[in-house]
């Protein structure tokens, strides 16, 4: 499998408003332009928290350990629209009650987004996509903090979890 590279995405400004549109592959080309993106952290009620595994063939931190769901925003999409077709689409989870952590510019060498987060509370069965995740678990918090820093996570969710939930 592989990325649209033609897949379209809004081209926003950090308050989040749209100025145009730009392609997947245009914005993971190192253009650095600003394109936005949901995240949901899902947590049991013991406090454990869901990640999935990046499939081996993503051209973004492939084979990392990262954030329970994140997507692209797609183009004429809403942040509550995309946020719930990305929780169906990757985890099968349709019943759940999102929080909004807000949201902050993320940075790396090839890509710039505007990330959009939320968390929630879910001890229902998580079904990750065959298509296009390669497994997902909860761990634990101690699990977490003993492995940041190892290369074992992306660093986008270890930048996130170290700044709202550690």
């Amino acid at each position: 499998m592989k990325d649209n590279k033609n897949e379209m995405f809004p081209l926003v400004d950090e308050q989040g408003n749209i100025i145009g549109a730009i392609s997947r592959g245009e914005a993971h080309s190192g253009s650095k332009k600003l394109h936005p993106v949901v995240h949901l952290h899902v947590f049991n009620s013991n406090g454990d928290l869901y990640l999935q595994k990046r499939p081996a063939w993503k051209d973004i931190q492939p084979s990392k350990w990262d954030t329970a769901c994140g997507g692209h925003i797609d183009l004429g999409e809403d942040v509550k629209t995309a946020l719930k077709r990305e929780v169906r689409e990757e985890l099968g989870i349709t019943d759940f009650t999102p929080q909004d952590m807000g949201h902050y510019v993320f940075e790396s060498a090839r890509e710039k987004e505007l990330v959009y987060v939320h968390k929630t509370i879910y001890d229902g069965e998580v079904q990750p996509s065959k298509e296009e995740l390669d497994g997902g678990r909860f761990w634990s918090h101690n699990e977490l903090l003993n492995n940041i820093g190892k290369n074992v996570f992306t660093p986008n969710f270890e930048n996130e979890y170290t700044k709202f939930f550690k």
